[in-house]
C-alpha cells in the first residue's frame, strides 16, 4: 500500500482520478492477499496432517514435529504465489524432506553434545500398555532403520496409501524406478521386524 501510495504523490490525492485510480490499485491488491490467504487455509486444513506424519516417519523427533510441521508451512505461506494448482502436496513433502533433513541433523548434534536422543518420543501414553509401546516403538525403529530412499517410497506408498504412480512422480522417479525401491524396502522392514523380535503383521 505504501508503493502505491507513493507513485500517486502527495498533492494530488484530492483528485477524482487519482482517488478512484488510488482505490482500484488498492483492490487489486487486496483481492490476490484475500486469494492467498483463503488458498493457505485450505492448504493447512487439507495436509497439516500428512506433513507432521511424514516429518515423524522421516526421523524428525516427535518433541519437535510440530515446530517442524510450521517451518514447512511457512515456506509455503511465503511461496504460495509460486505452487501451482494441484500441486500442493508435492510442494509441501518436498520442503518436508528438506526440514527433515535438517530437523535430523540438529537432533544429531544435540545427542552428540548430551541432549535427548535421535528419534520420534515413542513412550506409552497412559492408555496404551507396555506391550503395545514396545510394539510401536519396534516398527519406527525398523522404519527409520531403513535408507531415506527407501523409506520415502516406503512411507508414501505403505503408510500414506498413495499409488505407485503418484509416489513415483512425487519422487520425480520412472515408476519402475520407484516399484524397485518400494520392493526393498519392504523386504529390509521385514528383516528389521524380525531381528527385532516382531513377525510382520503383529503392529
Amino acid at each position: 500500500m505504501t508503493q502505491v501510495m507513493r507513485s500517486f504523490g502527495t498533492g494530488a490525492l484530492g483528485q477524482n482520478r487519482n482517488a478512484a485510480a488510488l482505490s482500484n490499485a488498492s483492490n487489486a491488491a487486496v483481492e490476490p492477499r484475500a486469494r492467498n490467504d483463503a488458498r493457505i487455509t485450505a492448504i493447512v486444513r487439507e495436509h497439516h496432517a500428512f506433513v507432521w506424519r511424514l516429518l515423524l516417519r522421516l526421523g524428525v523427533p516427535s518433541r519437535s514435529a510440530e515446530d517442524a510441521t510450521q517451518q514447512v508451512f511457512i515456506v509455503a505461506i511465503r511461496r504460495v504465489s509460486e505452487i501451482a494448482e494441484g500441486s500442493e502436496k508435492s510442494f509441501l513433502f518436498g520442503t518436508a524432506m528438506r526440514v527433515a533433513s535438517d530437523e535430523r541433523r540438529s537432533a544429531k548434534n544435540r545427542e552428540l553434545s548430551g541432549d535427548l536422543p535421535e528419534g520420534a518420543d515413542l513412550s506409552p501414553s497412559p492408555e496404551e500398555n507396555a506391550e503395545a509401546a514396545r510394539r510401536r516403538r519396534v516398527l519406527q525403529e525398523a522404519l527409520l532403520s531403513m535408507p531415506l530412499e527407501l523409506r520415502t517410497v516406503f512411507v508414501l506408498f505403505e503408510l500414506e496409501q498413495m499409488t505407485k504412480s503418484e509416489v513415483s512422480a512425487m519422487l520425480g522417479l520412472p515408476v519402475g524406478t520407484a516399484v524397485s525401491r518400494l520392493r526393498r524396502a519392504r523386504e529390509m522392514f521385514r528383516d528389521a521386524l524380525r531381528r527385532r523380535g516382531l513377525a510382520e503383521g503383529q503392529g
